[in-house]
C-alpha cells in the first residue's frame, strides 16, 4: 500500500510516515476526551457522531489529490475513532447488564476486531492489486453508513445522568491531550533519533511535566475528567496494566514479523499477509469463545493462564526463529494469538464491572489509551532493539525475551491483584459539588 500511495501522490518516506502517524497521534491523544464526551453527552450520540466523522474523513481520504489533503483526512479519521471506540464499549456495557451477557458481547466486540486484523492484510493486498489504494479507505464509507443506521435503530438512548450537568474539565483535557501527544510523538520518533538524543529526552521531559500537571489538576478538581480514585481499585488498575503489556508484546511482534517476512525472507505483501494468518486467524476465534472460557475458569485464572501462554509462545519463537523452516515457526504463533484474544475481553469485562455506568465512557477510553500506548511502545522498542543489534535476528530475539518476561510479570500481577480484589459494588462518582480532598 505504501508504494502505491507514494507513486500516486509523489510522496517520500517522511510523507508516508505522517500518513500513518497523523491518525495514530490524533486517535491516541483524544481517546480520553472522547470517553468524557460519551459520559457527558450520551454514548449513543457520541458513537453516531464519531461514525459520521469517520465516514466523511474516509471519503476525503479516497478523494485526496495530494499529501496535505490525505494527512488532514487521516487526522479527521483519528478524531472520529477517538469518539466512537470508547462509546462503543460504553454502549455494550449499558446494553448488557448481566455479567455473562456482557462477557459474550465484549468477546464479539474483540472477535470482530480480530477478524478485521486477520482479513486486513489479505483483503488489502487484493484490493490494491485490483483497484488501487483508494479502494481500502472508500470501503469504510458504506460500512460506516450501515453502522450509523444500526445505531439509530438499535442502540439504547442513555437516560439523563448527573454527569451531563458536570462542568467540562477544560484544563484537564488540555493536559491529557498534551501528555498523550508528546508521549506518542516521542516514542514514534525514538527509533530514528535514539534514546539519548536531546529531542527525545526533551519529549519525555515535556510528557512528564504535562502528566504531572494533569494529576495536579484532577486531584484538585471538584468534578475531574478522570477520577484518579478509579486506579485505587485493583481490578481497574491491573486491567490497564495487563492490557498495555498485551498490546506492547503483540504489536511489537507484528512489527518484527513484518520485517522478518519481507526483508529476511523476501516475501511479497500478499505472501506476508498469508504468513501472518497463523497469528491473526486465531484471534477472532478465541475472542468469540471467551465467554465460555470466562465461565469455566473465571477471569483470574483465565487472564493469568493467557499471559503465561503468551510467554511460552514468545519463548518458543525465541528458540526456533531463524533456525527452523516455516512450519515449526508457524506452529508457535497461534499460542500468542489465542492468548491475546482471551486477555482483551476478560480485562475489559473486569474493568467495566469495576466502575459505575456513568463512568463507562471514560473507563473504556482509559483502557483503549493503555492499549494504544502499549502498541506504540511495542513498535518503537522493537525498532530500537533491531537498530541496536544491527540485525533483524538479534533485535527480534531480544524483543521476544522482553515480551516473554513482561507477559509473565503481567500474569503474576493479575493473579495477586485478583486475590486481593474484594467483591464490591462499582466505584461511584462523587456527588456533584463535592470537592476533592487535598
Amino acid at each position: 500500500m505504501s508504494r502505491s500511495i507514494a507513486t500516486s501522490l509523489a510522496s517520500g518516506l517522511s510523507g508516508l510516515q505522517w500518513i500513518v502517524n497523523a491518525y495514530t497521534l490524533t486517535f491516541a491523544s483524544l481517546l480520553l476526551s472522547g470517553g468524557t464526551l460519551g459520559d457527558r453527552l450520551g454514548a449513543r450520540n457520541v458513537y453516531i457522531a464519531g461514525l459520521a466523522v469517520f465516514t466523511g474523513a474516509s471519503a476525503l481520504c479516497g478523494a485526496a489529490s495530494g499529501l496535505p489533503m490525505l494527512i488532514g483526512a487521516r487526522v479527521a479519521q483519528g478524531i472520529g475513532a477517538a469518539l466512537l471506540v470508547p462509546a462503543s464499549l460504553a454502549l455494550i456495557n449499558r446494553s448488557c447488564p448481566h455479567p455473562r451477557e456482557r462477557a459474550a458481547a465484549f468477546g464479539v466486540w474483540a472477535g470482530l476486531g480480530g477478524l478485521a486484523m486477520a482479513a486486513g492484510p489479505l483483503l488489502g493486498g487484493v484490493l490494491i492489486g485490483l483497484i488501487g489504494w483508494r479502494s481500502i479507505v472508500l470501503l469504510n464509507v458504506p460500512v460506516c453508513l450501515a453502522g450509523i443506521g444500526l445505531a439509530l435503530r438499535v442502540a439504547p438512548q442513555a437516560p439523563a445522568m448527573a454527569t451531563a450537568r458536570r462542568r467540562f474539565d477544560v484544563a484537564g483535557q488540555i493536559a491529557i491531550i498534551a501528555t498523550l501527544a508528546l508521549l506518542n510523538i516521542t516514542v514514534i520518533e525514538l527509533p530514528a533519533y535514539g534514546w539519548s538524543a536531546p529531542v527525545i529526552l526533551a519529549g519525555f521531559a515535556g510528557m512528564l511535566m504535562a502528566a504531572c500537571a494533569f494529576v495536579a489538576i484532577e486531584t484538585r478538581r471538584a468534578q475531574p475528567m478522570l477520577p484518579l480514585a478509579l486506579f485505587r481499585h485493583p481490578g481497574f488498575a491491573c486491567a490497564v496494566f495487563v492490557s498495555m503489556v498485551s498490546a506492547f508484546a503483540f504489536y511489537g511482534l507484528m512489527f518484527d514479523l513484518s520485517l522478518y517476512f519481507q526483508h529476511q525472507r523476501g516475501d511479497t505483501p500478499m505472501q506476508t499477509g498469508l504468513a501472518f494468518l497463523p497469528l491473526t486467524v486465531v484471534v477472532p476465534v478465541g475472542s468469540l469463545l471467551s465467554k465460555r472460557a470466562v465461565g469455566w475458569l473465571g477471569p483470574r485464572r483465565l487472564v493469568t493462564g493467557a499471559c503465561m501462554l503468551a510467554a511460552l509462545g514468545f519463548i518458543g519463537l525465541w528458540a526456533i526463529v531463524f533456525r527452523f523452516p516455516s512450519l515449526p515457526f508457524a506452529l508457535a504463533l497461534p499460542a500468542i494469538g489465542v492468548a491475546a484474544s482471551l486477555i482483551t475481553p476478560a480485562t475489559t469485562v473486569t474493568m467495566m464491572a469495576s466502575v459505575d455506568s456513568s463512568r463507562a465512557g471514560i473507563a473504556a477510553a482509559v483502557l483503549n489509551a493503555a492499549r494504544q500506548t502499549g502498541a506504540v511502545f511495542g513498535v518503537a522498542v522493537s525498532g530500537s532493539m533491531i537498530a541496536v543489534a544491527q540485525s533483524i535476528a538479534g533485535g527480534m530475539r531480544a524483543g521476544l525475551l522482553l515480551s516473554a518476561a513482561m507477559s509473565m510479570a503481567a500474569g503474576a500481577l493479575w493473579w495477586l491483584a485478583s486475590d486481593r480484589t474484594p467483591t464490591r459494588t462499582p466505584i461511584q462518582p462523587r456527588p456533584i459539588g463535592e470537592r476533592a480532598s487535598s
